[in-house]
Formats: C-alpha cells, structure tokens, sequence
C-alpha cells in the first residue's frame, strides 16, 4: 500500500503537474472514493477510487531509469541560466524525479524514478547507501594521497562517511575509488578541498547494487527487474 497525498497521485498519473492537480482540488473536481477530495488529504492510488470530472484515474507506471549524466548537465526540471538539465535527456515521464542530485561538473551515474516514496530512503544517511565515485586528482604525490584516504577525513567538523577508498596512479594524476555511505552536498570535492587536491574529473559510477557500466555520457536506460528489486532490498 502505497498512500500519498491526493495532488501527487494526480501528478503521478500524468493529469496535471502537482500545482495544477491542487487547482483541481480546489475546484472540486477530484473525489475520493466518492467524497470530494479537500487539499492535504491522502489516498492510496492502488486501493483507493480517485476520480477528476468523474473519470477514473489510470494507475500510474512506475519508471526506474539510469542515466549517465554529463558534465554540464544541471540536475534540476528548469535552470534559470538555461543550461541543459537532466530531464532533457530521459524520456517525459510524469512524475519522474531525480535519486541524489549531481552538481553540474560531476557526470555518472544518475537514478530517475516515478516512485517517489523511495528517493528519501535511498539518499537518507540513517539507510547508509553506498555510492561509488571516481575521482581524478593532483596536487600531491600518490603515496601522499594514500596515506590521506588511509585515515578519516573530516569536513565541517565531522569524519565523512566513507567505507574504503582505492588510489592508484594514472597518467601524470591520481584515481581515487572512494565508496560513501553519505551524501552530503558536494561532498568528494569538499573532502578534496580539505586535502588540498585539485579535482581533475570526478564521476559516479554506482548508487547502492546499480552500476554505470559502459552506459556513455548522455545515454539512458530502464532498470532490469532485478535492479529494481535490489534497491527495494536495499529500503527494507
């Protein structure tokens, strides 16, 4: 069972944005199980009889999609300076939201989902979701940046999350693999910050069980079955 509050399910469905849907409401044109819906009510789509104008509403499908997000893509519906965003480059589903956002230098890996229910349990730090980075940096030598990552590393007075991390040298720079369970904003670069290394490229490439793979920047794809059922693995 699934409940939501009644401008969402609408949202979902793709009868209106959720603003819109709320106008509906107001109008009194949404009822639930027969009663006229009233603005903060909840029901759940799947058990519940949600109608608008007296048509029923359609269930809505869910969508689990990967995205390998490039460089310069902003990780929003609508950028005020106009930069391209990441809904530009997946299809136009309603309800689609994005899983733990990317800042717009950071490529790799980006969940989508229309279950929305399920974007807090994956990014929430109490459910210690793992997400993999690669990072390419300079500004000390290798040896140094091991011994870096060898020991906790703390920003804003606090150790940051992180399960293990793999250096190794690579073309003049360094590549860091770090694994967090954390997602603080901006949280590889500021960790750099505090190191004193530059970052070169700095790309995700797994959210929890699901892994960029060889997806290329821009290119998208659905979730397999099993995907899916390992994330919901992952929120219990």
């Amino acid at each position: 069972m699934t409940t939501m509050r009644v401008q969402r399910a609408l949202a979902r469905a793709g009868v209106r944005s959720r603003r819109a849907a709320e106008d509906l409401i107001r109008e009194g044109r949404v009822r639930v199980n027969g009663r006229v819906a009233v603005l903060g009510a909840s029901a759940d789509p799947d058990r519940d009889k949600i109608t608008v104008d007296g048509k029923p509403l359609r269930a809505a499908r869910e969508v689990w999609i990967a995205l390998n997000k490039p460089v310069g893509h902003v990780t929003s519906r609508r950028d005020a300076e106009g930069r391209p965003t990441v809904f530009q480059l997946v299809p136009p589903v309603p309800g689609l939201t994005y899983v733990g956002r990317l800042d717009v230098m950071t490529g790799g890996l980006l969940l989508l989902t229309t279950d929305g229910d399920v974007v807090n349990r994956l990014t929430h730090p109490r459910y210690e979701v793992e997400k993999t980075y690669r990072v390419r940096v300079h500004g000390r030598p290798t040896a140094d940046i091991r011994a870096l990552f060898a020991r906790p590393v703390v920003v804003e007075g606090r150790a940051v999350a992180m399960s293990r991390a793999m250096v190794r040298e690579a073309d003049g720079s360094t590549d860091v693999q770090l694994v967090l369970h954390e997602g603080r904003n901006r949280i590889v670069r500021r960790m750099c910050e505090v190191l004193g290394l530059k970052v070169e490229r700095l790309t995700r490439i797994a959210h929890g069980p699901i892994r960029l793979g060889r997806l290329a920047p821009g290119a998208w794809r659905y979730l397999t079955a099993q995907e899916v059922a390992a994330l919901r693995a992952l929120r219990g």
